[in-house]
Formats: C-alpha cells, structure tokens, sequence
C-alpha cells in the first residue's frame, strides 16, 4: 500500500511541475518552437494543442509527430479556438500557457481575456502591446487575476532589451533616451548599402534571404519600428501612443496602395532618393541608418537618419539590433545591448525562456 501511495504522490508532484502549452502559429517562429520542445530545456512543457490559420491538432499522438508542422498545413481539425482554449483549461497542469507566435492582430486582441481565464501567455506578436494605449492598459489588467505576460520576444527577438528596461524602472532610474535600431530588415539594409549598388538590387536580396516580410513594404513603413518604440516606452512607464511618433515611410506614396507583385516589380523607383540621402552623409562623413528614438520630453522619432562613424549604431553587423537606454544613472555613457535581434530561432527561445520564467514564479 505505501508503494502505491509513494507513486501517487509521485504523479501529483509530476503534475504540479507539468506546463501545458496551446501554439498559435506554425510559420517560422512557430516551426522553430514546436523543434524547441523537442529539447531538455522544454522537457516540462506538453503541448496539448497547435494551430495555424485553417487547421488545428489537440491530440496527443498527432501533436507528438516530428512533422506536425507539415501535417498542420495539409490536414488537421478546423481550426477552433474556443475548442484550443478548453484544451488547454481541461490539461490537469499547474500552469498553463498560450503561446502566441502569430502576427494576428485580432488574436492578439484576446490576450487580455486569455490572462483572465488563468492563462499565462507568451508571444512574440506586437500589435496589442505595440498598439493603442487601451490595449495596453488592457493588459495590465489581466495580470492581475494571477496569470503573466511574457512579451520578451516582441522586441529584439532574444535579446534582453524589455528585461533591462523594467528592471531599470522597477528600480526607480528614470529614463531620458532611448535610441537604435530596432528592426533586422533595416539594419542589414543599412549595414550594407555603401551607395555602390543600387538600394533595390540590396532590397532584393534581403527579401530572398527572408529578412523582411514577404511584402516588404511592411518593414519599409517604419510602422513595425514603431510598435517597438511603444512597447518599449511603456515599459519604461511612459504612457507613449503611436499620434506621438513621427514615422519616416521609405516607401514612396505612389507605391504604397500598388499590389504587391507590382511593387515588387518597381523596386528601382526606390534607388534615386536613397542614394541622394547617402551621398550627403557621406559628404559629411556621416552614415545613414533607420534609427527609432525617445526623449523624456515627448519627442519621438522613427526614420533614417545620418550618424556619426563613432555612434554605436554605425558599426552594426549583419542584420543585428541596437537598444541604447539613457537613464538619470546611465547619464554619461548609455546601457547599450546588442546582437541578433532577428531570427525565428532567437525568436523562438525568447518564447521558451519567457515559458521558463514566467511558471518557475508561479
């Protein structure tokens, strides 16, 4: 009898260490999560549903295959979310998690309800926290029913940039500047552009190397910059919206409506103002890169802008992230973090570490 009693307390205690986890998304960020939970780090996490847009999969043995991601984009169930949530709420795991790998702002704007329900929610997605404020406040309402918000990989992928900011906040330092480059796309643009090649001819190649979005035009606004730039203020505690942000669009207005395959197809009407900008910084010395910026005194500005050959942000590489924060502590020198801010494999274990965090404090 006391066997049996020590191997029910066994599978209690297994239990309690169990996490369950519902994926929203299989693209890329997706694919390079479901392989992560095939790792030791992950060995406490269960997946006990998956989705992209048209299908869905909550059974064990399918969930299991190595190939799911395939699978999910050939066949599977319909998707239905309610059916992913009550999945997840019918798991007998102490925490249970929705990971959000999407780029959907209408599943993102369930976040909220998803905390309230005792969910914890992880994501990688930016357009509620990135935008407007409501959505924000929003979420710092649902924490408060116990469940957590892990949004480390909503900026800079892996890197430690929001960490570093609430922790300086928490601490009562009070920002001044926040200034970099945020976004991957731009800073292998810029990084490489020296004015010898056209600026199409480089668009190009990083769109084949999957840099930017299928539509590049989506990095070219600045608007993914500028979610950054939010997110980051508010981190920070300042009540930042998006009316405050002046955004530089690098795409020309008569292109900006156009189908995409006819975009794609005038990407040299794009070379003539660029390297007009880059032969007058170079003129000066200067170098030009797509810089996001705050200053407590409201100004915030996302666009190219010239930089000198010292500024940190003119001796990037490859398609890496900048954030520098200035700070009453950090007054005469910033805290600058840097690295690969772009990647569905940073990105993807920025969501298994905010996973980790978030259910070890439960």
């Amino acid at each position: 009898m006391s066997a049996v009693l020590a191997e029910a307390r066994v599978r209690r205690a297994a239990a309690r260490h169990d996490i369950a986890v519902v994926l929203f998304g299989t693209g890329k960020v997706g694919g390079a999560f479901l392989q992560l939970l095939r790792t030791p780090a992950a060995k406490h996490l269960r997946l006990v549903g998956a989705a992209n847009s048209r299908h869905q999969q909550t059974q064990p043995g399918e969930l299991a295959e190595r190939r799911l991601r395939e699978h999910l984009n050939i066949a599977g169930e319909a998707r239905d979310d309610a059916a992913l949530l009550r999945a997840l709420l019918a798991s007998n795991a102490r925490d249970k998690v929705i990971v959000d790998a999407t780029a959907s702002a209408e599943l993102a704007g369930r976040h909220p309800d998803w905390l309230v329900h005792g969910c914890h929610v992880v994501t990688a997605n930016k357009a509620l926290a990135g935008g407007g404020l409501a959505g924000w406040c929003a979420l710092q309402a649902g924490c408060v029913h116990g469940a957590r918000y892990g949004d480390s990989a909503t900026v800079g992928a892996g890197l430690p940039a929001l960490a570093t900011l609430r922790r300086l906040h928490a601490c009562g330092d009070r920002l001044t500047r926040i200034e970099g480059v945020f976004s991957g796309s731009f800073s292998y643009l810029f990084n490489h552009y020296d004015g010898r090649q056209p600026f199409s001819t480089l668009l190009r190649e990083a769109c084949a190397l999957g840099y930017t979005e299928p539509d590049p035009r989506a990095d070219l606004s600045g608007e993914d910059v500028a979610r950054k730039l939010l997110i980051l203020a508010r981190a920070a505690g300042v009540p930042l919206q998006r009316a405050d942000i002046e955004v530089e669009n690098l795409v020309p207005e008569i292109l900006r409506d156009v189908l995409q395959t006819e975009f794609l197809e005038r990407l040299d009407e794009l070379d003539a103002p660029i390297a007009t900008r880059f032969a007058a910084a170079a003129a000066r010395g200067h170098v030009l890169r797509y810089l996001a910026r705050f200053d407590a005194d409201g100004t915030a500005r996302v666009g190219l802008a010239e930089v000198s050959r010292d500024h940190p942000a003119a001796h990037l590489q490859g398609a890496d992230n900048l954030f520098a924060f200035t700070t009453q502590r950090y007054a005469q020198r910033p805290l600058l973090i840097q690295g690969a801010g772009a990647g569905p494999e940073v990105t993807a274990q920025a969501l298994l570490g905010d996973i980790l965090a978030l259910t070890q404090q439960a």
